[in-house]
């Protein structure tokens, strides 16, 4: 009799998926009652929850991306993990005093460039212009509302940034019409990027609206809420949504 191989050597544990909910939900508290709290004590006895919990869901995040047994190409998801990398940095930095909030911003930045990079490892930038130029005209739209309240220091650093977001956003929306359109079997992986990249470019449009412009109510659980969807989705984007393609549909 020939032996059966165990399902647990052939799929990767679900203890990640499992598990990041809840502990993005101990970041999302842990940062609210902190930011609630009417003194430094009593926001010092939430702060550690945040601490412990914002930069472990960012890495849960991660192993969940490396885990794919079969994903979209190895390229692909070489690039969407050192994307994660970046933003887990970028975690750490803007979870220090704000004289590191612009190294948070380089971080976020270079995890951009390196979702962009995936997001043309199998289709031209700007091959789908329209929906690249919508996102830019959002971001200098973006830019010209935050530009009175920037600091001198940041009227390059948030620009640029910003671009590069719109950037990012823009190619995995044309990315996942253009696969979309020719039915390849990465169209349902494309699209889970394309709405993750919409997600970050809300949850950073949050973010700089209750930074630069006024405070938002429970800012974190808007900020964080839709920065961890947002990175899961992209994450998601790693694994194909359908079955590869056959050699005959290839020759197709």
């Amino acid at each position: 009799m020939t032996a059966q191989p165990s399902v647990s050597a052939t799929t990767p544990s679900r203890l990640p998926v499992l598990v990041l909910p809840l502990v993005a939900l101990g970041a999302i508290v842990g940062a609210s009652l902190s930011e609630a709290a009417t003194n430094e004590a009593a926001a010092d006895s939430w702060r550690w929850l945040y601490w412990v919990c914002k930069p472990l869901a960012t890495l849960l995040i991660l192993l969940l991306a490396w885990r794919v047994v079969a994903p979209v190409s190895a390229v692909y998801r070489q690039r969407i993990l050192l994307g994660t990398v970046l933003s887990l940095v970028g975690d750490v930095f803007l979870m220090l005093s704000a004289r590191w909030f612009v190294a948070g911003l380089l971080s976020f930045l270079l995890a951009h460039l390196c979702f962009i990079a995936a997001f043309v490892s199998d289709k031209p930038l700007a091959a789908r212009p329209l929906p690249w130029l919508l996102c830019l005209l959002y971001g200098a739209f973006a830019v010209w509302l935050l530009w009175p309240a920037l600091a001198p220091m940041l009227h390059v650093a948030v620009p640029l940034y910003i671009a590069v977001l719109a950037t990012m956003a823009g190619q995995a929306l044309g990315r996942a019409s253009w696969l979309g359109a020719r039915n390849d079997p990465r169209a349902g992986a494309a699209r889970l990027a394309a709405i993750g990249a919409l997600v970050f470019m809300l949850s950073d449009s949050l973010l700089a609206w209750n930074r630069f412009m006024a405070s938002l109510p429970w800012s974190s659980v808007w900020v964080l809420g839709t920065y961890y969807v947002a990175l899961w989705l992209i994450a998601r984007s790693v694994e194909p949504q359908a079955a590869p393609m056959t050699n005959e549909q290839v020759r197709r």
